[in-house]
């Protein structure tokens, strides 16, 4: 029997601990066949980005139109995109083979601080990648920069208006992760155009560990994957947060910078 079958269109990791790597390992994890489109790689360890490499938009076109042609998506997930042209071949990819439900995770910079994203990329995402998105993930820096704040926000309410006016950009639904957010509680702000002005919470436990690495990545991954299976938007963001703080707790110290959250550890509910 034919699994449910997530597609990845990220950029690559050599340590493993994000990108396409976190994404597949978070797919096998759930039960789900992973397929991948590379449209960037990445020397990176650890501690430092050294070099980044955008793939061709062609030739990233050709990787999801592989994919789709032949086995078919179930939902799809899009991660460090990098640079404008390759922002709007994969939007086209999307609208011209209906890849939906789509998560777009707007990547913009590296645990280790680099920037993983262009200007011009960060607006391509804005305007050609959002108003196809079924849902989009960004962690507060990452909202900032879509919205176009000066700052990232540092209290509820602030995070609140940020997500609406990351709503008002186009997508169908907007997660923004508070990690980053001060408090003794890990939550994350699901708005939606279905519900209007409601705010929905979740809520999970911050743990003191310093291996993060990767964590918006296999948050993403997760729903993605859970979306693939046939669950509903909001079972899978409560199942995928389950699943990320698992892995946080089962997280590797690989080298001399953070460690990596660790999907391979966790077991989905």
């Amino acid at each position: 029997m034919k699994p449910p079958v997530a597609l990845t269109i990220a950029g690559t990791d050599s340590c493993g601990g994000a990108g396409i790597a976190a994404d597949l390992k978070t797919f096998a994890a759930h039960g789900v066949w992973g397929t991948c489109a590379v449209a960037a790689v990445t020397a990176q360890n650890t501690v430092r980005v050294d070099e980044i490499q955008t793939i061709a938009p062609p030739v990233v076109t050709a990787q999801i139109g592989a994919v789709v042609t032949d086995i078919g998506v179930s939902a799809t997930k899009t991660g460090m995109l990098g640079e404008a042209g390759v922002v709007n071949a994969v939007a086209g990819a999307i609208e011209e083979w209906g890849l939906h439900p789509l998560v777009v995770d707007p990547v913009a910079v590296s645990t280790s601080g680099a920037e993983l994203a262009t200007p011009d990329g960060i607006a391509a995402v804005r305007n050609r990648l959002l108003p196809v998105a079924d849902l989009v993930t960004p962690n507060l820096t990452e909202a900032a920069a879509l919205a176009q704040w000066p700052e990232p926000p540092t209290e509820r309410e602030e995070v609140e208006r940020l997500a609406f006016a990351v709503l008002e950009l186009g997508a169908s639904a907007v997660l923004v992760t508070g990690g980053h957010l001060p408090g003794p509680d890990a939550s994350d702000l699901l708005v939606t155009r279905d519900s209007g002005s409601e705010r929905l919470w979740f809520t999970g436990p911050r743990l003191d560990s310093a291996n993060t690495h990767g964590t918006g990545c296999v948050l993403s991954a997760a729903i993605t994957a859970r979306l693939a299976r046939g669950e509903d938007l909001v079972q899978a963001i409560e199942g995928a947060k389950t699943f990320v703080t698992a892995a946080i707790a089962a997280g590797v110290q690989l080298g001399a910078g953070p460690g990596a959250v660790n999907p391979s550890g966790s077991s989905p509910p």
